[in-house]
């Protein structure tokens, strides 16, 4: 067995002498022909949702050494969606290059990628898959739920209903209060079917997670023993040469995108598999999405779309019983997983509209909402740009009605400084006091996977590239139709070239730095919002280029 190491370890020179003394001075010695296994580990005291990762390298290190491998601990940046400004999502892609870095500079045979916060996973595979390395993930579990009123509280989910209550008048504060405590009790991933989990289960449905481990409770004892067991596989399967890539086929990720649908996951997790999909090549689409929710209902009782939270989905059978359902057409008796043939609601999970205001596309989590708006003809309120929508959206004055259309502009990929969660707009005030809780929304913005209501997201092209969306004025009407697939605004094609055309050239404040690479590279959101020189273009591009190995 020849592994990727020797090169370091297995020579005779003064080159071998440097590392194998380097790896004695660091307490790890290493001498060749035993595989050097990396965990690669996220945790941050910045991230609670991480937080239990570092418990479960300790895990993982033991199981790679009880399996004749040598573990090595790397750390790794830390995607934190609470405190992270103005949004993770700014940080994925570089969190990617730090993943196929670190796996190409170093002797490392196998990976480990310990992660949990939303991007985290996202960016971990991305990074694995371009490396093509034998990859196992972990994830840290959920955080157990508090409780508020007297019920389990749902993280984010249950914060933007109290939210809307509170903005009504309806939540004083020493409820709000503690609401706050409730959240944040423990550490771990939100409880409910947000891009978290949602990505923990496309990691295990893809199969680069072990059976079992994406829906657990962090603390867990066989979120431990998982962890064991993934160190001790991993260095089976670099023994056998198994590496990410064969796992990662377009089966694969179209089998992912099918138990999406089925458990109502965050949109996000459409964004990232097109991402990962395309460091592999594979042309996943907005195509194969809508496919996907055409043919599978959704199975899943779980917040945002359902009743439930995680605990109780983990314990109907998590995302292994959700595809046993869709194969077999049987679901575990509970009412946490349905049946095909009996659903959680007739809608399907998503649907993707296009039309003159999204010629590339757009996303609406149709599960998500109670169907009254899907299909809907409203006057356009505009915002552009999140200050703009701050400064007015609580306005007495603001010409809003309970059909109006919210639209916020600017604030996708590269308008947006990374493509922030800013989609699910909060309701009027004026409105909310009258009891309307929800409208039409539509936005080149991403929502959180906790969040729910009528929102149109994804929008590509988006503004700041000049995308119809930058068009839109206040009082145009607008059409959504989410059954049909239709998204337009009553403009004619040279309407709105004019209006484009007159628009002032997009500005940004960022002259350097990561920021200005990001917004000078970055693709649109139908393409995985990944940097164009991520994604190779062909084979020769796919394999991976392996470091000069000489003296330092």
């Amino acid at each position: 067995m020849v592994l990727r190491s020797d090169k370091w370890f297995r020579r005779d020179d003064e080159v071998g002498v440097e590392h194998r003394a380097a790896m004695h001075a660091a307490g790890t010695p290493a001498d060749g022909g035993r595989p050097v296994i990396g965990l690669l580990n996220s945790t941050s005291g910045l991230n609670p949702c991480n937080a239990p990762l570092t418990e479960l390298a300790e895990q993982a290190r033991q199981g790679v050494l009880d399996a004749g491998g040598i573990p090595v601990e790397l750390a790794t940046m830390s995607l934190g969606e609470d405190l992270m400004k103005p949004t993770a999502m700014l940080y994925r892609n570089l969190m990617a290059m730090e993943v196929e870095e670190t796996l190409r500079a170093n002797p490392i045979d196998g990976v480990v990628l310990l992660g949990n916060c939303d991007k985290t996973i996202p960016a971990q595979l991305m990074g694995a898959a371009s490396a093509d390395l034998p990859a196992l993930q972990i994830s840290g579990g959920y955080r157990r739920p508090g409780l508020f009123r007297g019920r389990e509280v749902g993280a984010g989910t249950d914060l933007w209903s109290y939210w809307t209550e509170r903005r009504a008048g309806r939540l004083d504060d020493g409820e709000w209060q503690a609401l706050e405590r409730a959240l944040g009790c423990s550490a771990g991933a939100c409880n409910v079917m947000g891009t978290a989990l949602t990505m923990a289960m496309m990691a295990e449905v893809l199969g680069v997670m072990l059976p079992g481990a994406g829906t657990l409770a962090s603390g867990s004892a066989r979120l431990s023993e998982l962890a064991y067991d993934a160190g001790t596989r991993i260095v089976r399967m670099t023994r056998a040469g198994e590496t990410i890539g064969a796992k990662l086929t377009r089966a694969a990720f179209e089998r992912a995108l099918r138990a999406l649908a089925a458990i109502g996951g965050s949109t996000n997790a459409i964004v990232h598999l097109i991402a990962i999909a395309g460091r592999r090549r594979i042309g996943l689409s907005l195509d194969d999405l809508a496919a996907a929710a055409r043919a599978v209902p959704v199975l899943a009782d779980v917040q945002p779309i359902g009743r439930h939270t995680i605990a109780a989905f983990d314990a109907a059978g998590g995302i292994q019983a959700v595809l046993s359902a869709l194969e077999s057409g049987v679901a575990p008796d509970t009412p946490v997983i349905r049946a095909p043939h009996s659903p959680v609601t007739t809608l399907p999970a998503f649907a993707v509209v296009r039309g003159n205001l999204a010629p590339d596309g757009a996303v609406v989590k149709t599960a998500a909402t109670d169907g009254r708006l899907l299909r809907h003809t409203g006057p356009a309120v505009v915002f552009h740009g999140h200050d703009d929508l701050l400064a007015r959206i609580d306005d007495p004055d603001l010409d809003v009605r309970e059909d109006s259309v919210l639209v916020l502009t600017g604030c996708g990929p590269r308008g947006g400084d990374g493509f922030p969660e800013w989609g699910m707009m909060s309701i009027p005030k004026k409105l909310a006091r009258r009891g309307v809780t929800d409208l039409v929304r539509i936005s080149d913005a991403r929502m959180s996977g906790t969040s729910f209501g009528t929102c149109v997201l994804h929008v590509a092209p988006e503004a700041a590239v000049g995308g119809p969306l930058a068009a839109v004025h206040d009082g145009d009407l607008i059409t959504v139709d989410a059954f049909a697939g239709k998204l337009s605004v009553a403009l004619s094609d040279e309407e709105i070239a004019g209006r484009l055309a007159s628009l002032p050239r997009p500005s940004t404040v960022h002259r350097r730095g990561w920021p200005a690479l990001y917004q000078r590279h970055v693709l649109q959101a139908d393409r995985g919002a990944d940097l164009d020189f991520l994604v190779p273009r062909d084979d020769g591009e796919l394999t991976f280029v392996e470091p000069t190995i000489g003296r330092s």
